[in-house]
This record gives C-alpha cells, sequence and structure tokens, in this order.
C-alpha cells in the first residue's frame, strides 16, 4: 500500500473554511530564526540574515488608561545582513502554505542601510525568480509593486510618497482572482491591478541590498483551495446529476478506522466510516445495500498502481426488479470515473 499517496488524499479532503494565519514570534527567543521558513535570495550575493530581535512597538489595541504605555519591547523579525550588493533581494518564505485569494497586512520598519532602506512582502511565490512584490523605500520615498519573472524586473508601479525610517508603518496587500490593492498606513496609494501571471504561491518577507528592516504582528486572511478528492466528488457528481449522495472514505494511518472525506453535499466531513466502509478499506471487498427508495454500493478506490486508498460509496434511487447485479453495474462506472480523475493527480500536495 502505497501510504505517501493515501496521506495525500486524505489530508486534501479536508473541507474548504475561511482561514486565519497570525505570524506570533513573541514566543520565540532573541536570535532564532522562526521554523517553517526558508531563507534564500533573488539575484546576487548570499541569503539574509533572518533573525529574532527585541524592539519597541506601539500596541495595536488602544490603551485602556492615559497612563499605559503605548510602546512595548517584544520580539520581531529582523533582516540583519548588509551586504552593499545592489542586484540582491534577502527572501525569508514561508514554506507551510500555498495561498490563492487572501488579505495581509503586517507592520514594517526600516531600520538602517546606506544603499538602501527597504522592506516589503514578496507574494505568489513560485520560486526565488518569479513573485510579485509590493515594497516601500525610505531612502527613495517611494511605495512600488513589480513582478519578478525568471529573474527579471518588471515595470515598477507606485507613488513617491514619504516613508520615514526609524518609525512603523503597516502594508497591507489583498489577492482576489487576478486583481491587487495595496496599502501604505491604510491608504490605496497604489491603483488596482490586475496581473494573471501568478495565481497562487507563497508568501516571503523581502528587503534589499544592506537594508535592515523589521518585521512585526503579520495576519494573513485567506480561503483555502478545494481539496482535490472534494473537487472529484464534485465534478462526478455533475456527471451523474440523478445520484442521492457519493462518498469517499480514506483510513487513519494506522489503518485501525476510516473517515469520510468528501460528498456531493459536502457536509458532515470526518464523520466516522461504518462498518461496510471499514471493510470495504481493510479487505477489498464489496458492499450492497438495498432500501425501499434507495440502493447502495460501496466499493474499492485504486490508485494508478492498482492499491486500495479509499472506499467509494454511491447512493442511487432503486427501481422495481432491482437485482444486486444492476446495482453494480450502475456504480461501476462511477467509481472508474473517481478513480480516473484520482489518477490524474501527480502532486496531490501542491
Amino acid at each position: 500500500m502505497r501510504n505517501d499517496f493515501l496521506w495525500a488524499v486524505a489530508l486534501l479532503a479536508l473541507p474548504a473554511l475561511a482561514a486565519e494565519r497570525k505570524f506570533d514570534f513573541s514566543e520565540l527567543h532573541e536570535n532564532q530564526t522562526p521554523p517553517g521558513f526558508r531563507s534564500t535570495v533573488t539575484g546576487k550575493g548570499k541569503p539574509g540574515d533572518w533573525r529574532i530581535v527585541l524592539d519597541e512597538v506601539p500596541s495595536l489595541l488602544p490603551p485602556l488608561s492615559p497612563q499605559a504605555p503605548v510602546v512595548a519591547k517584544r520580539p520581531v523579525l529582523a533582516q540583519l545582513a548588509q551586504d552593499p550588493t545592489d542586484e540582491h533581494f534577502p527572501l525569508l518564505i514561508f514554506e507551510d502554505e500555498t495561498f490563492d485569494d487572501f488579505t495581509l497586512t503586517t507592520r514594517f520598519k526600516t531600520v538602517k542601510g546606506v544603499k538602501e532602506q527597504m522592506a516589503g512582502i514578496a507574494f505568489r511565490i513560485q520560486d526565488e525568480t518569479n513573485y510579485y512584490v509590493v515594497r516601500a523605500s525610505s531612502l527613495g520615498n517611494t511605495f512600488r509593486f513589480y513582478k519578478v519573472v525568471n529573474g527579471e524586473r518588471g515595470t515598477l508601479i507606485g507613488p513617491e510618497t514619504p516613508i520615514p525610517s526609524g518609525v512603523w508603518h503597516e502594508l497591507t496587500i489583498e489577492c482576489k482572482g487576478t486583481q491587487i490593492h495595496c496599502l501604505l498606513d491604510g491608504k490605496e496609494l497604489i491603483p488596482v491591478l490586475t496581473d494573471s501571471a501568478f495565481a497562487r504561491g507563497k508568501i516571503g518577507f523581502w528587503t534589499k541590498s544592506d537594508a535592515v528592516s523589521y518585521f512585526a504582528d503579520t495576519r494573513i486572511v485567506y480561503t483555502p483551495r478545494e481539496p482535490p478528492m472534494q473537487t472529484i466528488v464534485h465534478d462526478v457528481a455533475k456527471t451523474y446529476p440523478r445520484l442521492l449522495d457519493l462518498e469517499v472514505y480514506v483510513p487513519s494511518k494506522d489503518r485501525q478506522s476510516a473517515r469520510r472525506v468528501a460528498s456531493k453535499s459536502g457536509k458532515e466531513m470526518d464523520r466516522a466510516a461504518d462498518k461496510a466502509a471499514h471493510d470495504v478499506i481493510s479487505r477489498g471487498v464489496t458492499y450492497y445495500g438495498k432500501g425501499k427508495k434507495s440502493v447502495e454500493v460501496t466499493m474499492p478506490l485504486r490508485d494508478r498502481n492498482g492499491d486500495l486508498v479509499a472506499a467509494a460509496r454511491v447512493i442511487m434511487q432503486t427501481f422495481f426488479g432491482e437485482t444486486e447485479q444492476t446495482a453494480l453495474a450502475r456504480a461501476m462506472p462511477i467509481v472508474k470515473d473517481i478513480e480516473g480523475r484520482i489518477q490524474l493527480i501527480h502532486d496531490p500536495l501542491q
């Protein structure tokens, strides 16, 4: 049994819900590099030196009283390397998630730099040489968006505006389909952008040349993509509109239990499998059941190597005189359709 494929299907079959992710550096130690990130570089030179430092950061909440402190020293993310190379863009990429539509808000502060004092966010990152970026420059007093394609920087879009160094600012990026909104300190200084080069990708913190910059209070609200297995079930259900229901079950890692991970309705995900579905997965058998108005067939699902990876339950309206053989004959093309679609998923984790 190919557990790698099985677990890819199982993990991706969770329902898609609105999600929020916060990068909280408060529990990290000083000089620590945040886990889950990869330090790299676009252009020339070595990757940046990304570490946690302590800095005074204004509270996001209004003070409870006039005597309450308005700033507090706490851990923030810093890029500390000071490589003066011109075409040198340190990136710290978050590796654990790929984002489609999202709204990202972060606070940043440019601290120092002789050649550059820049801070930005790279997003919809495909790799180090293909992504979008929005960045602020305190030396140039510019707020700009541009696209990097195969390592080549595209047209810079955005205005000149004062961005004082040593001061915390707020950067907001909103992506919805091909539309991109970029805000600095709550103001949409760049006209709404439309670009279809990158539909999804990772996000990363970005600086340039010898810029030392800090980041804090990064928050992403996003819509996870529908998992492939649920998409497959939805598509198959459209092909067979008279189906009453269509369900897929996968086993746990130890194969001692199984759970429902996709259905025509998209409801009651993660429900424990009944004995029939569990037996289909564990023994490779087929189950048949008939009621007054419906008939259901539960059959094995196999991957491209013929390994059993899940169970599919097909629930159909029955008719007078229907037999087990006719029910199996009706269910078989549906199950084969699901298997054919599963076998087209070359990389289920993307």
